[in-house]
């Protein structure tokens, strides 16, 4: 297994992943060619993808405002888990913001996605009863 930092010439592939990853939500702006490639752009060391056996087998990305991290559609292929390909991931990205002098980390996983909830509690992601995520939509299109 290779970890390596994201290319925007990694998208297709990458893509095809998200869409065939139960429980990942996919924005049509945000998560088009376009809109991962700014946020590529933004976020150059906190992004990558796991190759195992030659192709992509994981994605992770990250970025950062300055203070705390934010983790998106981490994803491995399904005949690939249970191989710490996930886990390692998730590493790369933690140290990458630890790099930055990040402190904290947070990340969004849908309540019915049993299975992203059960990997990001085995690392020791916790979930927090006391807030109330909100947020708006400044595009219609980006549906």
């Amino acid at each position: 297994m290779k970890i390596r930092l994201m290319q925007i010439d990694d998208y297709d592939l990458v893509y095809r992943l998200w869409c065939t990853t139960p429980g990942m939500g996919m924005r049509s702006l945000d998560d088009s060619k376009e809109g991962i490639g700014r946020f590529l752009d933004r976020n150059p060391d906190t992004c990558f993808v796991a190759e195992y056996e030659g192709e992509i087998a994981g994605v992770i990305l990250c970025g950062h405002d300055g203070r705390r991290g934010y983790i998106y559609h981490t994803a491995v292929m399904e005949n690939c888990r249970n191989k710490g390909i996930g886990g390692a991931l998730v590493n790369a990205v933690l140290e990458a913001l630890k790099l930055q002098q990040i402190n904290k980390v947070a990340l969004v996983v849908y309540s019915t996605n049993e299975l992203g909830n059960h990997f990001w509690s085995q690392l020791g992601f916790e979930s927090r009863d006391d807030l109330t995520y909100r947020n708006i939509s400044l595009n219609t299109d980006n549906n």
